[in-house]
């Protein structure tokens, strides 16, 4: 048998955690995106490009947008 790998021995060691919250995702993460998946990247790709992170000194951040005249999130 092959090696597992980190998640496959995590997966297998919190077997009775997931009785009570549930099943975790299994599925690849080394497979090819899909057309959809591709297409839904590149839209939230793009809508990131219309904020702007702010960080105070305090070391706190928030979200700011881009267009000085956009007052939505103020």
């Amino acid at each position: 048998m092959a090696q597992e790998n980190f998640t496959q021995r995590f997966m297998r060691a919190t077997g009775k955690l997931r009785v009570v919250f549930g099943p975790a995702n299994r599925s690849a993460l080394d497979h090819e995106m899909t057309e959809e998946n591709k297409a839904l990247l590149v839209q939230r790709q793009a809508e990131t490009l219309q904020w702007e992170t702010v960080t105070r000194p305090d070391g706190s951040s928030y979200v700011v947008s881009r267009n000085p005249d956009d007052h939505s999130l103020r």
